[in-house]
């Protein structure tokens, strides 16, 4: 989505913008923040995009949705839920004055159709396995049942509505925080992209009143049965990768809070700059099916030719790691590939079936571009091609296109960063079990399956120790190469914002954001700041 525009004619017309809502008396109403250029799908079935996951806390809402503070799951759509003893059997009442941005009153059977249609093979939802818990749920979505009734998810009544598990799972309301599991209006289900169907239905706290390749404008939900808590009248959510133009109007007061974008050389004001640690790890991942590197030796072998020391670098990485997971309390150490190897890498090989090398094919490194990725598939290329004497090339292909080629799983080495969706290990594991939408790479062992899905039903430490079970073994299977953690970085004056806090998700539910009483308004210019310290420009996500 978007143009990229120079700084003047950007400046321009956000600051022109400043000037007619001062006019109106509505300077405290709104509330702008930057991403990055993007293609919004609008529905949130199919949708998996971090900025998308953040707009949509504006116009749909679950349930549940998170606590702005500590993540965990908030009643939302849902007022309470029961739970049976055994965990098996959760209630939810859904309260009596939600309705969606028409006017229609929001039922339990509207999240029964929505999560079925997530469910459904022809949707090829990327979240929908994480209902597998569900009764029902995993033969509904691979199609081995085709009967909706054999799922368990009911609507019991206009408002109340019981999902049965499997087994117990302690995270599985952690789960319906995330964006997938929304109701749908009736009227937009079966339709895979919105972006053409107006208006836009949600249940939200905003409705999008306009939508442009630079912005979006949303103003408050009428019907929101919250509305009366919801502080801010109007979002601005605007799209620009021009980094200096956007870290400029930053400073002139013109945005409240820059999410992508932003040039820190520029930033005036350092204690705007807001970092913390992110649930979040960069990795290559390795086709599992695209011959040779079907066969685990192979990619193994590969990766243990790799100087990890030099990939990994902390000249380069912020948090250089050998795991998939990023830390969490209780969380057991996990071992990884941490070093090279080669002669254990030729004795894979040989092993193999492809003595020193001998008759493996010419292999494709496929990256979104930008210095980091084309250094790292660099390394790549110059080791495999030096130690195997094979044709190893690099093809870049650029955002978004490049998150469709990764989801059509079109690669055979690729790179990603993911950001959990719910604060817990399952959340990068659960997604490697065979048969994952989530599983790019067509990983399968049924030994790992077994480790994630046994830990469904366990709690603790036991659990954890499970999972990290399940975590090495899929390390040393080297579908995954783990690179680096990832720290968030936004830039926000939190002395004028209330309700925005740093979170390991980097999910700030706008529903929550208010302009604080007593602190100078939004959109005035503060007074200029020389840092002492110079930092590198981040690249959005």
């Amino acid at each position: 989505m978007g143009r990229r525009r120079t700084l003047q004619p950007l400046l321009f017309s956000i600051l022109f913008g400043l000037v007619v809502a001062a006019a109106h008396g509505q300077e405290s109403e709104s509330f702008s923040v930057n991403f990055q250029t993007s293609d919004i799908n609008f529905n949130p079935i199919i949708s998996y995009t971090t900025t998308e996951a953040q707009i949509y806390t504006a116009i749909y809402e679950g349930l549940v949705t998170y606590d702005p503070y500590s993540l965990d799951p908030l009643p939302a759509t849902a007022s309470r839920w029961e739970i049976s003893d055994d965990g098996r059997i959760y209630r939810f009442t859904l309260r009596s004055s939600a309705r969606y941005s028409n006017g229609d009153t929001v039922v339990a059977a509207h999240f029964r159709d929505t999560w079925l249609e997530l469910l459904s093979p022809e949707m090829d939802a990327p979240y929908a396995s994480l209902l597998d818990i569900v009764v029902g749920a995993r033969a509904y979505r691979t199609g081995e049942n085709i009967d909706p009734n054999s799922v368990g998810i009911r609507a019991i009544s206009d408002r109340v509505l019981e999902v049965e598990l499997e087994t117990r799972a302690t995270h599985f309301l952690r789960i319906l925080c995330h964006h997938s599991f929304v109701a749908v209006h009736p009227d937009m289900l079966g339709r895979e992209t919105w972006s053409e169907q107006e208006p836009i239905v949600g249940n939200g706290p905003y409705v999008i009143e306009s939508v442009s390749d630079e912005e979006m404008v949303l103003p408050g939900n009428e019907y929101y049965w919250d509305e009366r808590n919801v502080d801010i009248s109007i979002l601005s959510l605007r799209f620009s990768d021009d980094f200096e133009a956007v870290t400029a109007a930053f400073n002139a007061g013109a945005l409240n809070w820059v999410r992508d974008g932003i040039n820190l050389d520029d930033v005036q004001r350092r204690d705007n700059i807001v970092v913390n640690p992110l649930f979040a790890t960069t990795y290559f991942q390795v086709s599992a099916t695209a011959e040779p590197f079907d066969d685990a030796r192979v990619r193994r072998a590969f990766a243990l030719l790799l100087p990890w020391d030099e990939i990994r670098s902390e000249e380069y990485q912020y948090l250089p790691t050998t795991t998939l997971v990023p830390a969490i309390p209780f969380y057991p150490e996990v071992e990884g590939i941490a070093a090279a190897d080669s002669e254990r890498a030729l004795e894979l090989l040989d092993a193999a079936g492809f003595p020193d090398g001998a008759r493996l094919p010419a292999v494709t490194i496929t990256i979104p571009g930008g210095p980091e990725n084309d250094r790292i598939a660099g390394i790549m290329v110059d080791t495999w091609q030096s130690a195997l004497g094979i044709d190893v090339t690099v093809e870049t292909v650029l955002y978004p296109e490049y998150f469709d080629l990764v989801d059509s799983e079109q690669f055979t080495i690729s790179t990603i960063s993911w950001i959990g969706d719910f604060a817990d290990p399952l959340t990068f594991l659960d997604m490697w079990t065979t048969g994952s939408n989530l599983n790019n790479s067509r990983y399968s062992n049924s030994e790992y399956d077994d480790l994630v899905r046994r830990a469904m039903g366990e709690t603790g430490n036991e659990r954890y120790e499970t999972l990290a079970r399940a975590e090495e073994i899929l390390l040393w299977d080297a579908v995954v190469l783990p690179i680096s953690h990832s720290p968030s970085i936004n830039l926000i004056d939190l002395e004028l914002i209330d309700g925005w806090y740093p979170n390991p998700l980097d999910v700030h539910p706008f529903k929550f954001l208010s302009f604080s009483s007593g602190k100078p308004i939004p959109n005035v210019a503060l007074g200029e700041e020389t840092p002492e310290t110079r930092i590198r420009s981040v690249h959005p996500r």
